[in-house]
């Protein structure tokens, strides 16, 4: 049902503007479907937090992890459903994680260095991590994304670190090592993901 009506909509944008190309049109049709996907999805997931007792806690993971996700990107689930339940477990799975699972002061500064580390050769290795129908082209982009992908990652375990409460402290350090693992060679090959610009950079040879 979303396909077809994002695909009605593409239609009625290339109806109106003739000099958008096939390829344009594939980047605006898939556009449309991340945007007008999203609201079923996030509104399932934040259902099913609130039926979890933890809508409270899954916003706020949702708010702890946006800037280093926007930053660093990730593969992207090709189904509705898939992506509803990667969603769901991307920031309830953190919450409950968090709530589980408690460090004492030095070993939660040690877990942190480890994923700081983990992350940063990630980062380093993979981001920003496109896709095929959104693909980063510019060199210019890729490296601002990439400093803000070190830059966000950063930020966001050294606030963690220093929150008192144990839960939400947990839940920015467990986000960044979610996040990070979404960028992986390992998690798009377990997808089906390719690497947008890598794919690009292949047909250009």
């Amino acid at each position: 049902m979303i396909e077809k009506f994002c695909l009605f909509l593409t239609k009625k944008i290339r109806k109106s503007m003739p000099e958008i190309t096939d390829e344009r049109a594939e980047v605006i049709n898939y556009g449309l479907q991340l945007i007008i996907g999203e609201v079923p999805k996030t509104f399932i997931m934040l259902l099913i937090a609130y039926l979890l007792g933890i809508l409270e806690l899954s916003i706020l993971a949702f708010l702890i992890i946006s800037p280093y996700r926007m930053f660093s990107g990730g593969f992207h689930l090709k189904t509705h459903i898939g992506c509803i339940i990667g969603t769901t477990l991307f920031y309830c799975g953190n919450v409950m994680l968090s709530k589980v699972i408690a460090f004492n002061s030095i070993s939660k500064i040690v877990f942190t260095l480890a994923v700081w580390v983990f992350s940063m050769w990630m980062i380093k290795l993979y981001a920003p991590a496109d896709t095929e129908n959104v693909p980063i082209i510019s060199k210019k982009i890729r490296k601002t994304k990439k400093i803000m992908s070190y830059i966000t990652l950063t930020l966001t375990l050294l606030i963690g670190v220093f929150i008192r409460n144990s839960v939400i402290s947990n839940m920015f350090i467990f986000g960044c090592l979610i996040q990070t693992l979404s960028i992986t060679r390992f998690m798009y090959k377990l997808t089906n993901n390719k690497y947008g610009y890598e794919e690009y950079c292949k047909n250009e040879i």
